[in-house]
C-alpha cells in the first residue's frame, strides 16, 4: 500500500489534513468521501529508498498484536467509545504497520462500518480467528472478555511457536557451523597440505588412503564448488516450488509426521493448536462449524487440515466430533476420547483448554528430549569428520619422520 498526504474541507468549512494507506488515489477519496471531508489536495508520499524501507520493527509481530489487544480490551471496559479507542491507540502505538492499520479501520468504523467486517478488509495483519472472535464479541455484547480471551491465545500461541524455534536453533546452529568449518578445511587448508606433501615426496611416493581420499575430496570442491553450490540452492528452491502445491504440501507434511522424534513433537503442537484454537472459537460463540473451518485453515500442517475439513463434512452430517478425528488416526486415542467426554457432558469448551493445556507440556518434554538427543549426535558427528581430516592429514608426516628415524 501507498501512503497519501491529504488536504480537505469538511461540510462545515473547516480544513482538514492528515494521511491514509491505501492501494490507489481512488481509495483515499473515497474513504474521505465517507467522512464528508472533499479533497483538495492529495499528494502520494514517497520514501527515501524508493519505496522500499528499511527501517527497523516495520513488520508486524505477535507481541505488537497482543499489547494492541489487551490495551483495547482494558479501554473498552473502562468505557471509553470505540473510536477514540482506536484514535489513542492509533497514535500510540510503536510498530508502523500496526499504527497505520488502526488508523484505517478507525476511518471505516467512523464511516459506519462494524469494527469487525473493518479489522477484514486487512488480513495479513488481523486473521479470520481474529475477525470472528471479535464478530462474536459484538454480538454478543462482550467485546472486552473476547479481547481479553484473544490476548491470552495470542500468548500461549507465541509460546508454543517458540518452543518449535527453540527445538530447531540448536541443531540449524550447528549444522551451519559443521558445513562452514568443514568448507573452509575443504577450500583453504587441504589444498596447503597437499602441496607441501608434493613438495616433500616429490611426487614418487604414495600417499595414504585416508590422505588421499581427503585430498582428492578437496580437489572436488575447489574444481566444482559452484555446481555443488547451485545444486543445494536448486534443491532448497525445487522443494520450496513444491510445498507450495497441494500434492506436494500433503507429501511433505505426511512425511514430516512419520519421522522419528521431530514428527512426534509436530503431531503435538499440531494438537495443542488445534484444540486451543477451538476451545477459543467455542467459549467465544463462533459456531461449530466456523470454529473448524478456522482451526483447518491455521492449522499449518495439511495433513491435519484435511482431517479437520472431512470432520467438519462430518459434522456437518449429524456425528459427532470425536468419530471423524478418531477414524482418521491423526489424531491421538486420548485426545479423540476427551472430546468425547466433552461433547456428551457439554463442556466440550472447557475439555479442550485441558487438552490444550497437557499437549503444550507434552511439547516442552519432547523439546527437551529432541534437544538432548540431538546434543551428543551433532558432537560425534563433528568430532568423527573433523577428526578423520586431521588424521588423515598427519599420517604422511607420521609415516615420514618414521622414515627419517
Amino acid at each position: 500500500m501507498a501512503t497519501f498526504a491529504y488536504v480537505g474541507r469538511t461540510r462545515s468549512g473547516a480544513v482538514k489534513k492528515g494521511e491514509l494507506s491505501a492501494k490507489t488515489r481512488d481509495e483515499v477519496v473515497d474513504q474521505l468521501r465517507k467522512q464528508s471531508v472533499v479533497v483538495t489536495s492529495l499528494e502520494e508520499k514517497k520514501g527515501g529508498t524508493g519505496g522500499f524501507s528499511l527501517s527497523l520493527g516495520s513488520g508486524l509481530t505477535d507481541k505488537d498484536l497482543v499489547v494492541f489487544t489487551r490495551q483495547f480490551g482494558t479501554m473498552i471496559n473502562a468505557g471509553l467509545p470505540l473510536v477514540q479507542c482506536l484514535e489513542i491507540l492509533s497514535t500510540q502505538s510503536e510498530n508502523k504497520v500496526l499504527r497505520e492499520t488502526i488508523g484505517e479501520v478507525k476511518i471505516q468504523v467512523e464511516a459506519g462500518s462494524t469494527f469487525s467486517d473493518a479489522l477484514r478488509r486487512h488480513p495479513k495483519v488481523f486473521d479470520d480467528l481474529y475477525v470472528n472472535l471479535v464478530h462474536a464479541g459484538e454480538v454478543g455484547g462482550l467485546l472486552d472478555t473476547i479481547l481479553t480471551r484473544l490476548a491470552k491465545y495470542i500468548e500461549k500461541a507465541m509460546k508454543l511457536k517458540g518452543q518449535i524455534k527453540s527445538a530447531m536453533v540448536y541443531p540449524a546452529t550447528i549444522m551451519g557451523v559443521a558445513v562452514i568449518v568443514i568448507a573452509i578445511l575443504m577450500l583453504f587448508v587441504i589444498p596447503i597440505f597437499a602441496k607441501m606433501f608434493l613438495e616433500l615426496s616429490g611426487g614418487k611416493v604414495a600417499l595414504p588412503g585416508p590422505t588421499q581420499l581427503v585430498i582428492d575430496t578437496s580437489n572436488f570442491f575447489i574444481a566444482y564448488w559452484y555446481v555443488i553450490l547451485g545444486a543445494i540452492v536448486g534443491t532448497i528452491f525445487g522443494i520450496k516450488k513444491y510445498y507450495a502445491t497441494v500434492r506436494g504440501r500433503m507429501v511433505i507434511d505426511k512425511l514430516l509426521l512419520k519421522l522419528p522424534v521431530v514428527g512426534d513433537l509436530i503431531r503435538k503442537a499440531s494438537v495443542a493448536k488445534f484444540t486451543r484454537t477451538l476451545g477459543t472459537l467455542l467459549s467465544s460463540g463462533v459456531p461449530l462449524l466456523d470454529g473448524m473451518t478456522i482451526c483447518a485453515k491455521t492449522s499449518g500442517n495439511k495433513v491435519i487440515e484435511e482431517t479437520l475439513i472431512n470432520a467438519r463434512v462430518s459434522i456437518s452430517g449429524g456425528k459427532t466430533i470425536a468419530d471423524p478425528l478418531a477414524a482418521s488416526g491423526v489424531f491421538p486415542k486420548m485426545v479423540t476420547h476427551m472430546i468425547a467426554v466433552g461433547e456428551s457432558t457439554g463442556a466440550l469448551d472447557a475439555m479442550l483448554g485441558k487438552i490444550a493445556d497437557f499437549y503444550e507440556d507434552e511439547v516442552d518434554q519432547a523439546v527437551a528430549s529432541l534437544t538432548a538427543l540431538l546434543e551428543p549426535m551433532m558432537m560425534v558427528f563433528l568430532g568423527v569428520v573433523i577428526g578423520f581430516i586431521v588424521i588423515a592429514m598427519y599420517l604422511p608426516i607420521f609415516k615420514m619422520a618414521s622414515a627419517i628415524g
